[in-house]
């Protein structure tokens, strides 16, 4: 067992519990012993799997640094499928996904795991659909989580459908963690995606477009600020990061900084989707591929023509 599987939703069940949701968080084991995960820790267990109530309202499955033992374990997954049946929701964190997979819940679903194990979760169960980069992925009452700290991520969002955003925040405030965490696993950020050394030049190039992505971040600027000629900033551009300055800072590139920042705003934001305020440079397309990762799909967004964007554009440099 890996223990932040188990420990992580706990914490959120519980700082829940103690701003007044009603959850009972029970620990199960084989056979109601204490159980040693994988760091060696202790976690004391309440009850058997046999003492569990007839009603469960979530279930939740920690994975295990030996996953293929787990997922072949007959008894255990026989188990989990039983509990399934008599749970409202039924959620897998990180390695956790190839017991309810081995049992069928996940077949014909969207799942995730791992990044580490979703070729083995895809080749070992070719009737999921496998979205290795997300986070967390809800197909029906069946819920799976990427790795370890994305229990945590999965068990505030399972509480917001409880019991609405503000008590989810507040969690989340507590536990100090994102509410939303902003990226994917592979974590599509400028920073984290193009990485540099400290000592780079680039650095503070970097910083500035994450800082403000709407600032003036041409060419020439960018040259100006690195010190170099618009020809050297592009070579160095290439030789460190492998993309040429335009692919980090155009509102064309393919994972522009204001995609981050527009969807960090929409995560923040309880208002429904059509009602976010769009910012100078937040084309309705950024913003939708932000929000595929936050609170609502882009089909909610309002269907903004060119017209009425420059429209707005225009009364806004006018105010």
């Amino acid at each position: 067992m890996q223990l932040l599987d188990v420990t992580g939703p706990i914490e959120v069940f519980e700082a829940a519990r103690r701003l007044g949701a009603h959850y009972r968080v029970l620990v199960a084991s084989p056979d109601g012993n204490d159980i040693v995960a994988g760091s060696r820790t202790r976690v004391g267990a309440d009850c058997a799997f046999a003492e569990l109530p007839r009603r469960i309202d979530t279930l939740v499955v920690p994975g295990a640094p030996d996953w293929r033992a787990t997922g072949a374990d007959a008894q255990l997954v026989s188990t989990v499928a039983g509990a399934a049946r008599r749970s409202r929701r039924t959620a897998s964190v990180c390695a956790g996904a190839f017991v309810p997979a081995a049992a069928g819940l996940l077949d014909g679903r969207r799942a995730t795991t791992h990044w580490e194990l979703a070729a083995d979760l895809a080749r070992a169960y070719p009737q999921i659909t496998l979205d290795a980069d997300a986070i967390f992925v809800a197909d029906g009452p069946i819920h799976t989580s990427a790795g370890i700290t994305a229990g945590i991520d999965l068990c505030l969002a399972l509480v917001e459908a409880d019991h609405g955003a503000a008590l989810a925040r507040d969690v989340a405030r507590h536990l100090v963690v994102f509410m939303q965490r902003p990226g994917g696993q592979a974590q599509f950020s400028v920073r984290l995606d193009l990485a540099t050394t400290t000592e780079s030049p680039l650095r503070r190039v970097l910083d500035d477009i994450v800082h403000d992505p709407t600032a003036d971040h041409s060419l020439k600027a960018l040259s100006d600020r690195a010190g170099f000629s618009v020809r050297h900033l592009t070579r160095v551009f290439q030789r460190e990061l492998g993309v040429t300055p335009g692919a980090t800072s155009s509102p064309s590139a393919s994972k522009p900084p204001r995609a981050p920042a527009a969807q960090r705003r929409a995560a923040r934001d309880d208002r429904p989707c059509q009602r976010l305020r769009l910012r100078r440079d937040d084309a309705p397309r950024v913003l939708a591929r932000a929000l595929s990762h936050a609170r609502c799909p882009p089909r909610a967004l309002p269907h903004h023509r060119g017209r009425t964007l420059r429209r707005r554009r225009r009364a806004s440099s006018d105010t």
